[in-house]
């Protein structure tokens, strides 16, 4: 895993102010994983207690809806055109970033309107996009903030939750054990999205 070595780094520099400022740039259009910033931090919490888990998570939950406003704001104000400019630009496909994704996040805001933005946060390869077609749809700020950080709490709240398993019962094997968890949350949380999907199509079939 090739962020292992971040992980590490992570449990030597991490306060507040820094789990805030990488929850930023993970929930921006920078790709970075969240998974190797909070439950190190709550891991941390568990074992040595200079973090508290509970600040760990509203930290963290701060700086995702920083980065998403970030999102939000660039989408509001450069319009669809530029936006899938960048998307086709080198530096978006360096962001990782391209067409077919912000294609997807669009068609997931459109299919659910606002509460998309509350359950895109939770789905993999849509948590950290969803944010620009709020932006280009002007979803109202008010709400686009509420979905955003009930969203990001969630996420954030599971991430700390799985740190702070691993340091009471796996103290030690912290890269190991995000390493194995990760892919199985993915996993759950792609579960998740489908049904959710599934739901809001089975109820527009009723209307």
């Amino acid at each position: 895993m090739q962020s292992i070595p971040f992980i590490a780094w992570c449990l030597e520099h991490l306060n507040y102010w820094v789990i805030a400022l990488l929850m930023a740039i993970e929930s921006s259009f920078i790709p970075f994983p969240s998974e190797v910033v909070v439950p190190p931090a709550a891991y941390m919490a568990a074992t040595t207690g200079e973090l508290n888990v509970f600040l760990v998570v509203f930290f963290a939950t701060v700086g995702a809806v920083i980065g998403a406003l970030v999102n939000y704001f660039l989408a509001l104000y450069l319009g669809r055109p530029l936006v899938y400019r960048f998307a086709e630009s080198r530096i978006g496909h360096m962001c990782l970033i391209d067409k077919e994704k912000v294609e997807k996040a669009e068609r997931y805001f459109d299919e659910h309107g606002a509460v998309g933005t509350f359950f895109g946060r939770l789905v993999p390869a849509v948590r950290q996009l969803i944010s620009i077609p709020a932006g280009l749809a002007r979803m109202g700020l008010g709400r686009f903030m509420f979905y955003t950080m009930l969203g990001a709490g969630i996420w954030n709240s599971i991430l700390a939750g799985m740190g702070w398993y691993i340091g009471h019962y796996y103290s030690g094997q912290l890269e190991e054990k995000v390493a194995q968890y990760s892919g199985e949350l993915k996993i759950v949380m792609l579960g998740l999205g489908v049904a959710v999907v599934a739901y809001f199509i089975y109820k527009g079939m009723k209307k």
